[in-house]
């Protein structure tokens, strides 16, 4: 590479990193809280779990559980119900005074007995809280991911131009040397590049989930306006229903037209995944990858009766998928403690770069001082000689 080209490509490898490295070891720090989410909310006591009953205990009716949920709330209206697949014993409901209120209720109900289990803390508050709005949207909601997904481009831009970098300023050495015994300066240089080296692959394919994340709203909202108006065009116009269909009916329907797939959630009438004319029914794999990838049943809510059912376009497909890759937990706890590890280096490699880009403006600003000290030394004999002539 020429040195015109190595100026080039470092001056966009410094920029590109000073700009965003805050951000990103902010998404760092908070992101690894993030990745044993369930364990601490476990640990804090804000996991519900279902009472202990034996495993071949039959389920309850659909209906009934919903009635539960009703009678702690009678004024409000059905908005989802939803279960996890680590958590079949429980249907969370979720109830508000319209379909899009977002002073929601949420309720766990036992999926066995229709009974009351407990009423979860609405997220709102507390240290996971905090940690996932600060990864997520910075508080500052659609605007806040979408600069999210900016600084995330400029990462993109960072790690390929210091790929490029790394063979130029490392073709005297062999790969992953760590000078040592030298300036503490050269130590980091040579640690950050390392370790950079090292966690490229993952921290290519994390940022570029993270950039696709940060598009949900965005891509949610094509949806809705594309796919979900064209399957629900033939009800434009209609009154909307004043009586439901049951519940029970619904699903069994849904399962038997999409057998081996169970039901993730329910969206009822009205809300953004429905139709003010249908229930929004999502079927789910069982697999770790697969139950994070949804296909949309959708349901007349008089009749029960399935109007349209489709696989989602690539573009949901790609952010669903990209959602359990971001954060490593649809592989289990060594999964988990791997990408724990190398969030870590990535801190290291974060806050080396800013170390270094610091340490290098005091040295240029010592050395200039030194050099004007030097030419003020040397200039001044020779006023003191025109003096004396």
């Amino acid at each position: 590479m020429s040195p015109i080209n190595v100026r080039r490509w470092s001056w966009i490898h410094k920029w590109s990193s000073l700009v965003c490295t805050v951000f990103m070891l902010l998404l760092c720090l908070t992101g690894l809280p993030l990745i044993y989410h369930h364990e601490i909310g476990h640990l804090l006591g804000n996991d519900v779990e279902a009472p202990s009953m034996p495993a071949n205990t039959p389920r309850a009716d659909l209906d009934r559980v919903i009635a539960a949920g009703k009678a702690l709330y009678p004024n409000k209206i059905m908005m989802y119900m939803s279960q996890e697949l680590d958590e079949p014993a429980i249907w969370n409901l979720t109830l508000g005074d319209h379909p899009n209120d977002e002073q929601f209720k949420s309720i766990a109900i036992d999926a066995r007995t229709a009974k009351f289990i407990a009423e979860p803390p609405i997220e709102g508050g507390g240290f996971m809280s905090l940690m996932f709005h600060l990864h997520v949207d910075l508080f500052a909601d659609m605007w806040g991911k979408l600069f999210l997904g900016f600084m995330g481009l400029l990462l993109l831009v960072a790690i390929v131009s210091g790929v490029v970098l790394y063979a130029p300023f490392m073709r005297k050495l062999d790969f992953g040397t760590v000078r040592r015994g030298r300036t503490a300066r050269l130590k980091w240089l040579d640690m950050h590049n390392m370790l950079g080296i090292v966690t490229l692959v993952w921290l290519l394919m994390v940022g570029t989930t993270g950039v696709i994340n940060t598009l949900s709203d965005v891509l949610l909202k094509v949806w809705q306006f594309t796919e979900i108006a064209e399957m629900t065009k033939p009800y434009q116009g209609q009154p909307a229903p004043t009586r439901l269909a049951s519940m029970q009916t619904t699903i069994a329907r849904a399962e038997a037209a999409e057998p081996g797939m169970k039901v993730g959630f329910v969206a009822f009438p009205g809300t953004p995944f429905a139709s003010p004319h249908h229930y929004g029914v999502y079927m789910h794999g069982d697999q770790a990858l697969t139950s994070r990838l949804y296909k949309p049943v959708l349901i007349d809510a008089q009749t029960a009766e399935i109007t349209d059912r489709r696989k989602l376009p690539w573009y949901l497909t790609a952010l669903l998928v990209s959602q359990p890759l971001h954060f490593g937990d649809y592989g289990g706890a060594g999964l988990k403690f791997l990408w724990a590890l190398l969030d870590l280096a990535t801190i290291v490699v974060l806050g080396s770069g800013l170390y270094l880009w610091f340490k290098r403006g005091r040295t240029a600003k010592a050395a200039a001082r030194q050099a004007a000290s030097d030419n003020a030394g040397r200039a001044a004999p020779v006023l003191v000689r025109g003096h004396k002539l």
